[in-house]
């Protein structure tokens, strides 16, 4: 196809689900909900993470930046998708499209990479808890969170920008929820082998790594585990690691389907699930492990609770 056969897309249609119409409501009210809860649960975590004193510690720094991630990554999804199933002219515009990719992109990346810092914290912890305030200074940390940002942000940028600047050749009907880059990628009629190979080895970087430093670090700190004499000890342990061994669980488990199967040409109904999950059904149950189980986050939400009603009722 000749450059002038190409028409310029300036809007996208989002079809995704809307074979079913009937669940369009259903969907709403139930996005809606989840939406409400993600945004009170994480910023609840956020607010008593800096008012009580005993969690200014590297581990709840990680944990505020995870929750900090995760009302803007949804927040940058749910509420065109809330639109979008609530209107009959499902459409988004180019640059909102772009926009979308590349906040939704940059923050899933950024988890990527902030799971793994986050394993890296609670390895020390374990393995090395003489050591920990030593090796887990306020300096290291921060830059652990900082380049955990900046890394997942230039990886959006350059992979949203390659794909933006193809020619979309008129079709411009995107088989997804949202503005997602492998469904954008099904649109463009010219060659896509650099954005693949760009995917491919960025998705290896920023999951396949980062998951098998994970792995690896469990595997030290259930050594160490093991090793410990006491039941409580163990017990203790163990229950510092529960909570974010079970959201890396959830989290690579969704974006591995994603975007390491093989592709098919055609979005399945699965995919746009997984997807969903993956952008809303997480963020909500990431502050809800969190608080059921950890101790110190119960004891925490239920101090700064006591401490404002009290407040109320004077």
């Amino acid at each position: 196809m000749k450059m002038g056969n190409y028409s310029a897309v300036t809007e996208f249609f989002l079809v995704g689900l809307s074979r079913y119409p009937e669940l369009q409501l259903f969907l709403f009210m139930l996005c809606l909900i989840m939406y409400v809860i993600i945004l009170l649960g994480n910023s609840l975590l956020i607010i008593i993470s800096i008012l009580d004193s005993r969690l200014h510690t590297p581990m709840y720094f990680f944990l505020g930046n995870l929750s900090f991630l995760d009302i803007c990554y949804t927040s940058s999804s749910i509420p065109p998708m809330l639109i979008i199933f609530s209107s009959e002219r499902k459409s988004i515009s180019f640059i909102g499209c772009a926009l979308q990719m590349v906040v939704s992109l940059g923050l899933g990346c950024t988890e990527c990479v902030l799971l793994a810092v986050m394993a890296y914290d609670r390895y020390v912890a374990i393995c090395n808890p003489l050591r920990y305030p030593i090796i887990m200074s306020r300096v290291l940390y921060v830059h652990m969170a900082a380049w955990s940002w900046i890394i997942g942000c230039l990886n959006s940028l350059v992979q949203t920008v390659l794909t933006m600047v193809l020619p979309f050749c008129g079709n411009n009907v995107i088989d997804h929820l949202y503005c997602e880059i492998l469904a954008l990628l099904k649109l463009i009629c010219s060659d896509i082998s650099m954005n693949v190979l760009i995917m491919t080895v960025a998705s290896t970087v920023l999951l396949v790594i980062p998951l098998l430093l994970i792995f690896i670090s469990y595997v030290f700190i259930l050594r160490s585990i093991l090793r410990i004499n006491s039941a409580k000890g163990r017990k203790k342990a163990f229950s510092t690691c529960s909570a974010h061994l079970t959201v890396v669980i959830l989290f690579y488990g969704s974006a591995l389907f994603m975007y390491m199967k093989p592709k098919s040409k055609d979005t399945k109904v699965s995919d746009e699930i997984i997807g969903l999950s993956y952008g809303v059904v997480t963020p909500m149950l990431n502050p809800i492990i969190y608080s059921l189980r950890n101790k110190e986050v119960k004891e925490a939400v239920k101090k700064v609770l006591s401490r404002y009603l009290h407040l109320w009722k004077i």
